[in-house]
């Protein structure tokens, strides 16, 4: 209680808003003033007069903050805390890529660096992707889809489109295998499946519904049973808990975990607003372009936002 009574006391001191992403630990997710998915929390922040972001995630959610709030000092409490598929694809992978399809329009997942950002044509999140394909790229012969191969198969079957696809991943999704949803609905044959775009096309098929996590928490609170089977990252069950005490929530596999959302802790939030250090930074030419890549999405009028 000490702990958080001193970042709260802190909070106040620098006018800062604390962000929490779904796959934070319970004890972060309950000290956030928001707790969200990466593009969400982002605007949310972008719409406060709080002068100090504090983001409990990962770096391309740190970043995306920054291009949405350049004014505000975006803090990042553990510069170690990355994401292993944004990093699976470079600015020269994709500018090499783009060369040979040079009349290809670039989709990129929010999950990707704000230097892919600004090398792309049109962001998406995991709530939005089929909707962008759908509505706002109909026209475009070809389409580059990055970094997850997954999140593009996902998008392809419910389109019908085919995708220059980057073979990116989510590790911690991709430890969510079928035997892991077999062995849940023996043990709980109720119970509705409800599976993360990020997962193999193996896993999504025997899900009841796919959706990002703040799909996942709409659907739950809206949906009329008791038990539900949840394949993602596994700390999004603590906000599942606390928004529908009446329900029963089994993660798919105890082991989809992401070990980089774990590098904050109550501490480096603390140390963080202390010494306002681990702040984040992007190149203002960078921003300014990655900014477009993301406007043109929140100008589609697209506002269910969903990431990891």
């Amino acid at each position: 209680m000490e702990l958080v009574e001193k970042i709260l006391g802190l909070k106040r001191k620098r006018n800062a808003v604390i962000l929490a992403h779904n796959y934070q630990t319970p004890a972060v997710q309950d000290i956030a003033d928001y707790v969200g998915d990466s593009l969400g929390l982002s605007v949310q922040a972008a719409g406060t007069d709080a002068e100090v972001i504090v983001f409990c995630g990962v770096r391309f959610m740190a970043e995306t903050a920054k291009i949405l709030s350049p004014e505000k000092t975006v803090l990042l409490p553990d510069e170690r805390a990355g994401c292993p598929m944004a990093d699976m694809v470079t600015t020269d992978q994709l500018m090499a890529l783009k060369a040979k399809h040079p009349e290809a329009k670039v989709l990129a997942y929010v999950n990707t660096s704000a230097q892919v950002k600004a090398e792309c044509d049109l962001c998406c999140t995991s709530a939005n992707a089929v909707s962008m394909v759908r509505d706002i790229l109909k026209d475009e012969k070809e389409i580059i889809f990055i970094p997850d191969r997954h999140l593009a198969d996902y998008v392809a079957l419910e389109t019908g489109r085919e995708f220059i696809v980057w073979n990116g991943w989510c590790p911690t999704h991709a430890k969510i295998l079928p035997e892991d949803i077999i062995r849940e609905k023996e043990l709980h044959p109720k119970a509705f499946v409800i599976a993360h775009p990020e997962c193999p096309r193996e896993v999504r098929s025997m899900a009841d519904e796919v959706a990002s996590t703040g799909g996942m928490c709409s659907y739950i609170r809206e949906k009329d049973a008791d038990e539900f089977i949840v394949a993602t990252e596994v700390e999004i069950i603590h906000r599942l808990k606390k928004e529908n005490p009446e329900k029963l929530f089994y993660p798919a596999s105890r082991f989809a975990v992401c070990p980089n959302m774990k590098y904050t802790t109550l501490e480096k939030i603390l140390w963080s607003l202390e010494d306002m250090t681990q702040e984040v930074h992007v190149d203002e030419s960078v921003r300014i372009r990655a900014r477009r890549s993301i406007g043109r999405m929140l100008s589609a009028g697209e506002r269910q936002y969903g990431v990891i």
